[in-house]
């Protein structure tokens, strides 16, 4: 069963639309928010006025209520007096009934008579007030009638509230026709801005694409700016540019060490061949046959090793520890004397204890002596080894090594013309300079005065 491939978002995209649906709540809450706030102050405004209408008429009227024919009885409708005074301020209309329920002065529009009205119209007390809402024509209205008093009439104030809410429906159509544009525009700055964010973490997306396609991994990775985003992208090019060396580094190693294995499976494959007619050689090429044998053996042997543990190298799962260098080089020299039977002098006055990993600073002392003793074949003068800090040497009253050959003695599988003919696999010293490497040390190699040469590293800056 194939399970669906889920489809490839791009990280703009989803940028544009969570900067899209932000706006959008934003704009959305802030909209409403704003328009319901002004909806309710316009509608309490009107809903105010017209109330201080209706109570100032019901002043005027319990004020005036012997002789209000003379200010509220009026049917000229251009007549400058009470009733404008009543209907300028909450843009509403005037109508005056008699006590009978007639119209005497009509108002625009003419307002209906309710049997409650027609009540209010003959009460004898000035100022009963009655309201409703009602619809006129095309629009809606709030209506309050007062009772003049004395079984006079009354006046009938109307007030259109339906152009106020016409004017909010238009304001809520003009509210949510911009809360769409700025969402667009939201959408698009989103996007724009999410490009903009995203175009480097694009082209370091592509180019891991392309390093895990093409399994290629020196390709220049794309580095800019000094934030998050250029951090990782330094980071993913120094992993490549580790990755580059690590591969080369391996490379090299196979082919060096098929090299250095040709010769000893060559020589072990003819002395095989050889075991065939054993019994037809003499008794002393019998005893030089065995004996080449086991010395190709030991030395393929030993070669093997110490590939393992070139190869090996950094990946050592030897954790750190603080390693007294004086105590480390008495050991080393104690194993290297059992091995090699050459007398070895230890000088480390003023030896630091460092953090390092024991077993392998103690393998490249070892190393430093073994490979002292193998080249200084006199063996009449003492090796000394000399620690003094963090640092480490061994000198020997050997033949030396010629200036052409001090700078690459600690190259893998290097020997120097006339060490070719002594054994070894030339990755004695190459393990040296692995270790001082790992400890962040380095490597040095010198002729010593007198005759002689000083081999030697350091753990740590030194």
């Amino acid at each position: 069963m194939r399970w669906p491939v889920a489809p490839v978002s791009s990280l703009a995209t989803t940028f544009a639309a969570l900067f899209a649906a932000v706006a959008v709540a934003v704009t959305l809450l802030v909209g409403f928010l704003s328009y319901d706030a002004a909806a309710r102050l316009v509608r309490r405004d009107q809903q105010t006025q017209f109330a201080e209408v209706v109570q100032e008429l019901r002043s005027q009227v319990r004020q005036r209520s012997i002789d209000t024919d003379d200010y509220v009885i009026v049917t000229d409708l251009d007549h400058d007096g009470v009733r404008d005074d009543l209907t300028r301020p909450a843009r509403s209309d005037a109508q005056i009934i008699d006590p009978g329920g007639r119209v005497v002065g009509r108002g625009t529009p003419r307002m209906p008579v309710s049997g409650a009205d027609r009540g209010v119209a003959a009460h004898r007390q000035p100022g009963m007030v009655t309201r409703r809402d009602l619809e006129l024509g095309d629009g809606d209205y709030r209506m309050a009638t007062v009772s003049l008093g004395g079984g006079r009439g009354a006046v009938q104030l109307a007030q259109r509230y339906s152009d106020t809410e016409d004017l909010l429906h238009s304001l809520q159509r003009r509210t949510l026709l911009l809360a769409s544009l700025v969402v667009v525009a939201a959408g698009l700055s989103g996007w724009w801005l999410a490009r903009r964010v995203t175009r480097r973490l694009v082209r370091l997306a592509r180019a891991a694409e392309d390093v895990a396609a093409t399994g290629r991994v020196d390709r220049p990775v794309p580095v800019a700016g000094r934030d998050e985003v250029g951090r990782l992208g330094r980071s993913f090019d120094r992993m490549l540019g580790r990755l580059a060396r690590a591969e080369d580094d391996q490379r090299r190693l196979v082919q060096d060490a098929g090299h250095e294995l040709r010769t000893p499976l060559t020589s072990l494959r003819t002395n095989i061949a050889l075991l065939d007619r054993i019994d037809a050689l003499p008794p002393q090429a019998r005893t030089e046959l065995v004996t080449d044998l086991a010395d190709e053996s030991r030395e393929l042997t030993d070669l093997v090793n110490e590939l393992v543990e070139l190869a090996a190298g950094r990946q050592d799962d030897e954790q750190p520890a603080d390693v007294a260098l004086a105590g480390l080089a008495e050991e080393a020299a104690s194993l290297a004397r059992r091995r090699t039977g050459r007398t070895i002098t230890v000088d480390a006055a003023g030896a630091a204890v460092v953090r390092a990993r024991p077993v392998a600073v103690q393998r490249a002392v070892t190393n430093l002596l073994e490979n002292a003793a193998k080249f200084d074949r006199d063996g009449t003068a003492p090796i000394e080894l000399t620690v003094r800090g963090a640092r480490i040497d061994v000198r020997d009253r050997g033949p030396g090594v010629s200036a052409g050959d001090l700078g690459r003695i600690f190259d893998r599988f290097y020997r120097a013309d006339d060490a070719r003919s002594l054994p070894g696999s030339g990755l004695g010293l190459a393990i040296v300079r692995e270790v001082a490497t790992a400890h962040g040390g380095r490597v040095f190699a010198h002729a010593r005065p007198g005759g002689g040469t000083v081999v030697g590293f350091t753990v740590g800056p030194a």
